[in-house]
């Protein structure tokens, strides 16, 4: 039996007057961020986690949205802080999530960044291989049976991939433009991930205008690192971060 999966929600954790905004990765959800969410809110933030635009939905439909659409939906996360009363917002994006935490420290004021495993190198055929991975793996969670997934599979590879240039086109316009960022951040990478990473972690240090910056390895961490072997030593030095800022 074929199982239809419910849409995931925005997920909001009231804690104190002070906001985070929680950004999650490519292919996944806000469930990426819901333990360092809850930590927040049990050390006085306030977090806000919205879901980029098709995710958590097939991957047919995950390909109708792009970089626009998950712009805006930060743009929108960030007012919904702002109407809620929160005068500073600090942000945390993980992978994609990153890239555009980045961007929001391009153009918007925020109290502080933090960035996890963030590409500023990718390649849309790259990102084409962790599309189809999502998708294969949605459609067995589905309940699909080996041959329909087979054949849906087969026509997703013939789908238009622009939203993955527009990706591409993104990470490189968000590299170009790191000098715009002036407010403090901490870079954070797992070890254990692919070197672009590292590479990626230190290019951001070296680039970005940050008086208050900084970049470490999380020496157990893949690319999940808010859910791997590392993530209670990683929430601790995000909220150390968090705790240094001024509010």
């Amino acid at each position: 039996m074929v199982i239809k999966l419910s849409p995931l929600k925005p997920v909001y954790y009231e804690g104190g007057e002070r906001a985070v905004l929680l950004l999650h990765s490519f292919t996944s959800n806000p469930n990426d961020m819901k333990p360092l969410g809850r930590y927040l809110q049990q050390n006085q933030y306030s977090c806000y986690a919205p879901v980029l635009s098709g995710h958590s939905l097939p991957a047919e439909d995950l390909l109708t949205y792009g970089p626009a659409d998950w712009w805006q939906n930060v743009r929108d996360a960030y007012q919904l802080l702002q109407d809620k009363g929160f005068e500073k917002i600090a942000v945390v994006g993980l992978s994609l999530g990153g890239v555009l935490a980045l961007k929001l420290g391009q153009q918007l004021q925020v109290n502080g960044i933090v960035t996890l495993s963030v590409p500023m190198y990718k390649k849309a055929g790259s990102l084409q291989k962790r599309l189809f991975y999502y998708a294969n793996r949605y459609k067995q969670i589905e309940g699909k049976e080996d041959k329909q997934i087979q054949s849906e599979m087969e026509a997703l590879r013939h789908l238009p991939v622009d939203s993955l240039v527009d990706f591409e086109q993104l990470v490189n316009q968000t590299r170009d433009n790191l000098a715009q960022i002036d407010s403090p951040i901490r870079i954070l990478y797992g070890e254990l991930d692919a070197p672009l990473y590292k590479e990626s972690a230190e290019e951001i240090f070296n680039r970005v205008a940050s008086e208050q910056k900084s970049v470490k390895g999380f020496s157990q961490s893949k690319h999940l690192m808010t859910l791997g072997q590392d993530r209670n030593d990683i929430n601790e030095e995000i909220l150390t971060f968090l705790n240094e800022l001024t509010w």
